[in-house]
């Protein structure tokens, strides 16, 4: 009861204020009358007694405010706070509009960055007990993490002792019938435990029953959540219905929950039983089947690594025409998932980072200037009572003021970054970052915020206090002259200046580095001519086209449709990809008439028509293209690149004539009839590897990609090549239209390296603009400091050239100091990111003169505005002045 009237007594006192200092001020004013009689009566005379009385008792105005903290309620000296803050920043916009702005943008950067690293590396995946699930792949030295194949798969799943489930997918573009034509739809093929691996179970309808995936059992597929919402109208009497996908009737038996994502399946709308192997998956040597593995209790990557390898060395043993040479390999669900990225959203979080750093540097040093210039009247606030405790506690108001503020906009901007940067992404791409479909706000990224802005509020608060300690204040009120302190202030401003023009060159290198490797990758060698070409691909009726004759007729067909439309030169075809693909089909080969042990000779596959490589521009170097009677009825012939004839055939022997031949298969020699210049197939950053080109007319196939040389923009003649594809035959599929030059720039090495080099060099730009105001700022204060001084010497006659050169040396020390110790950090640096360099060194000579150049220049340009006003001052005002 007692604390209770306590309280409200206190809490009447916070609404009383004025009552309880008039009461406050009446018993000191009763107490000082009290000790002035007890002089009187001593004999002391009167005026003596008054002014003993009142020295005696102290400082009435800091005994009222001890008083006041004693009894009353705190809130109320925070409101005054908070008020005198608002207040203070009123007064001084440019400060304030500065400093909130320079927060602003460091935090925006890093908010929004970590946001990406969240979603993609520390966000647990959407699944049950996500850490127990493992990636399982074949491994060979030119393949480390290969798909399995499906009699492989079968032996893993039957004789692995270190998983509960071990299943398989496999991405997929079924060609979905429909009353208006036929249409691509992304799908995946998977085993019949692949969703209970997950720990994912259907809203409606139920999962594939054990035994569903084999060829006896009539096939089934689930739906994604979008396709059933936006094919099937989200209506629940779709299970049971049928749907025709690659010409097979599916029966739907459920919908995938809507929240449901699995990046490789690229945004798949249907999910089909695996069901009877194709012909690639019959044999043990054709690998195409990715799988996944849950983790017993217990078992570690390390266990479930070894006992695979030893799976792999028995099946090596037992099958040594198929398995030689292969071993096994696991890896974290979530590693194979975010793929190569990782690296790139370390880097871009780093440099976030850094330019946070410099913002909060850049802000503290303006509230050294602004504490320095507030000496006088902290001294005072000082003198008249106001204790450690206020001050500090004034100072923390203001600093989270400005927190607060920059942190609201910060956040509102990261916000906005985070949703620009997401629609930047390619839609192929984003396919495959299903993880960043819920990109956004939530408790990881809210806290991380909230780290910043209490590190940004403990900095602001407490450096200037530290500056200002209670000691110096109270001297800084008989300070004779404003100088006395610029020398301390000088020395730790510069050592600011230093740390900011540091990390500035270790941003900047970096982005250097990167837009380097960026130039350096989209001006590699691709062995054609990108522009002017358009492509798109094709997916006709199985049964229509299935069969060799129709096949050959219908590509035949469609390049001579295509080749009567208005702007078209030529027209080619590839059935196994085209350049940039790097979709994996390859083929296991050796060469007849040399000694061949089983050796793993994995090569690239493409079956092209006799027109691709003209089209392509491609260069010959020697023998022939294909012609149109390279049929079936024809020995087999091959072209190869380069790179192939350079790795299987010495410098003095011509590649020209010499026989190959399918394996473990033996099948009818393989001719080479022709070498062409290196195509990059594959990856831009990564070397050409050996490919082998095959007659279109000796492997037909129904499905292919047609690439066009047009004379005129390419990406105007997509609709009529569609339109022209369509006459043939409504129910053939085509889908990526796309042109060459834009597949280049989308293509997800590209752009990684694209958004990487942007994302550094726009930090590195603000980290310049940044350290060039932070160093102008030290300068410019250091000169009206030393304005006396450079008064004195100009009345002595000293030159304006000379009051220049002083300025500018200052200035200049300062940016050779922050380069050293930046040149030291980049190079480090650089070296923790190499994996992203491409053909460029991480100590590149011309990358670190140029950007130690650029800074050097930013800092004379940054000191040549105070340096020229310093030059101008006039002696004889100066002097009167002071």
């Amino acid at each position: 009861m007692d604390s209770l009237l306590l309280f409200f007594r206190k809490l009447a006192i916070l609404f009383r204020r004025e009552k309880f200092g008039s009461e406050m001020e009446e018993e000191m004013a009763f107490h000082r009358e009290q000790h002035e009689k007890a002089l009187l009566s001593d004999g002391v005379a009167p005026e003596s007694a008054h002014y003993t009385a009142k020295r005696q008792f102290g400082n009435a105005t800091q005994l009222k405010e001890q008083a006041h903290e004693v009894v009353s309620f705190r809130f109320e000296t925070v409101l005054q706070d908070f008020r005198f803050a608002l207040r203070q920043l009123r007064k001084n916009p440019g400060f304030t509009f500065t400093a909130i702005g320079m927060l602003a943008l460091g935090i925006c950067a890093s908010v929004a960055i970590f946001a990406f690293v969240d979603a993609a590396l520390i966000r647990p995946l959407p699944y049950r007990d996500p850490t127990r699930l493992a990636g399982v792949f074949e491994s060979i030295p030119e393949c480390p993490q290969c798909p399995l194949s499906y009699p492989d798969y079968l032996d893993w799943k039957r004789l692995n002792t270190v998983f509960t489930s071990l299943d398989v997918y496999q991405s997929n573009g079924f060609l979905l019938s429909t009353p208006e034509g036929a249409q691509t739809a992304r799908g995946l093929r998977v085993s019949d435990g692949f969703l209970r691996t997950l720990g994912i179970t259907p809203i409606l309808g139920r999962d594939f029953n054990p035994g569903e995936d084999l060829s006896s059992a009539q096939p089934t597929v689930l739906l994604s959540y979008a396709a059933w919402q936006q094919r099937y109208g989200g209506k629940e009497d779709v299970l049971g219905q049928t749907v025709i996908l690659d010409g097979v009737q599916h029966t739907i038996i459920g919908v995938l929950p809507r929240e449901f994502q699995f990046a490789p399946a690229r945004s798949a709308e249907f999910w089909a039983a695996l069901h009877s192997p194709n012909s690639c998956e019959v044999r043990r040597s054709c690998h195409g089947l990715m799988a996944i593995g849950r983790l017993k209790d217990g078992i570690s990557l390390q266990t479930a690594l070894a006992d695979t390898k030893s799976i792999a060395a028995q099946l090596e043993i037992q099958y040594p025409d198929s398995n030689r040479g292969q071993g096994a390999a696991v890896a974290p669900l979530t590693e194979v998932i975010v793929g190569d990225i990782r690296p790139i959203l370390l880097v871009l979080l780093g440099g976030a980072g850094l330019l946070l750093l410099i913002a909060c540097v850049n802000v503290t040093s303006l509230l050294l200037v602004r504490s320095e210039g507030r000496r006088r009247e902290i001294a005072v606030r000082g003198a008249l009572g106001a204790s450690s405790a206020r001050l500090v506690r004034q100072f923390a108001t203001e600093g989270l003021v400005l927190v607060a503020a920059g942190g609201a906009m910060g956040i509102i901007l990261a916000g906005w970054l985070m949703r620009l940067l997401t629609r930047l992404i390619p839609t192929d791409m984003m396919a495959n970052m299903s993880f960043l479909q819920d990109l956004g706000f939530n408790l990881r990224v809210g806290a991380f915020a909230f780290i910043i802005a209490i590190f940004c509020m403990a900095l602001f608060s407490l450096v200037p206090t530290w500056r200002l300690s209670l000691s110096s204040l109270r001297g800084g009120l008989v300070e004779a002259t404003r100088g006395s302190s610029g020398n301390s202030w000088r020395r730790l401003g510069s050592n600011l200046v230093v740390m900011e023009i540091a990390i500035a060159m270790v941003l900047l290198v970096g982005a250097g580095l990167l837009g380097k490797s960026l130039y350096r990758l989209l001006h590699v060698n691709l062995g054609f001519q990108p522009d002017h070409l358009a492509t798109l691909a094709i997916d006709a009726p199985d049964a229509a086209y299935g069969k060799d004759e129709p096949s050959i007729a219908l590509a035949r067909r469609v390049i001579s449709e295509i080749e009567k439309l208005p702007g078209v030169q030529s027209v080619g075809i590839s059935s196994l990809g085209i350049p940039m693909d790097g979709n994996g089909n390859t083929t296991w080969f050796r060469v007849i008439g040399r000694p061949w042990h089983g050796e793993h000779n994995d090569t690239p596959q493409r079956d092209v028509s006799p027109t691709y490589f003209s089209t392509l521009h491609a260069k010959l170097i020697r023998g022939r293209y294909f012609n149109e009677n390279d049929d079936t009825s024809k020995p087999n012939f091959a072209i190869v690149n380069q790179a192939f004839a350079r790795k299987y055939f010495s410098s003095d022997e011509d590649a020209i004539g010499k026989q190959l031949s399918f394996v473990p298969v033996a099948t009818k020699p393989i001719e080479i009839v022709g070498v062409v210049e290196d195509i990059k197939e594959g990856p831009l950053d990564i070397a050409t590897p050996p490919v082998l080109y095959f007659p279109l007319n000796q492997n037909p196939s129904d499905s292919f990609t047609v690439v066009a040389r047009t004379s005129q923009s390419e990406a105007s003649l997509l609709p009529a090549m569609v339109a022209a594809i369509h006459q043939i035959d409504r129910n053939i599929a085509v889908h990526n239209e796309i042109t060459m030059t834009e597949r280049i720039n989308t293509s997800q090495t590209a752009y990684l390296h694209h958004s990487s080099a942007w994302l550094v060099g726009g930090f590195a730009a603000m980290a310049l603009l940044l350290s060039a105001i932070g160093l102008y700022g030290v300068v410019a204060y250091s000169v009206s400091q030393r304005t006396r001084e450079l008064g004195i010497r100009l009345a002595l006659g000293a030159q304006p050239r000379a009051v220049y050169q002083l300025v500018m040396k200052e200035a200049l020390l300062l940016a050779v100091g922050g380069i050293a110790i930046g040149l030291a950090c980049a190079v480090a640096a650089a070296t923790l990111m190499h994996s992203l360099l491409f053909g460029v060194r991480s100590w590149d000579v011309s990358t670190l003169t140029a950007v130690a150049v650029v800074l050097g220049a930013s800092a004379l340009l940054a000191s040549y505005v105070p340096a020229r006003r310093a030059a101008s001052l006039d002696p004889v005002d100066v002097l009167r002045s002071e």
